[in-house]
């Protein structure tokens, strides 16, 4: 399975960003992590199965959604009131059974996109 993200940028904090993942094949997990400097990959946010059931993590709950469009392989994060705290870079992951949470569930990585929030 082959990962591409993208959509990251530098925005004020507010601000919205959406963020994609263009997967070559099915997966059964889908989700988001994000890793600052000297930080921990830490999980964001998560979808599973044809019913798309999702979780989130406390720090991003109500300001980040998560979507996925089957048809086109493409998983979505859309990101609002940006915060400073929610600079890191964002890395797309897939999964191959339901209740991925944390990066060792992670059976393949994007590589990445970044986003900077600023004052």
């Amino acid at each position: 399975v082959h990962l591409v993200d993208s959509g990251g940028g530098s925005v004020q904090a507010g601000g919205s960003l959406r963020l994609s993942c263009a997967s070559s094949e099915y997966t059964y997990s889908m989700g988001w992590f994000r890793q600052s400097p000297g930080q921990e990959r830490e999980g964001v946010a998560f979808i599973y199965g044809s019913v798309h059931t999702t979780y989130y993590a406390d720090s991003v709950e109500g300001r980040f959604t998560i979507s996925r469009d089957n048809a086109k392989r493409t998983l979505y994060l859309q990101i609002n009131s940006l915060k400073l705290e929610d600079t890191a870079m964002y890395y797309c992951a897939a999964g191959l059974e339901y209740g991925m949470r944390n990066a060792t569930d992670v059976a393949y990585w994007g590589q990445g996109t970044q986003v900077t929030v600023s004052s």
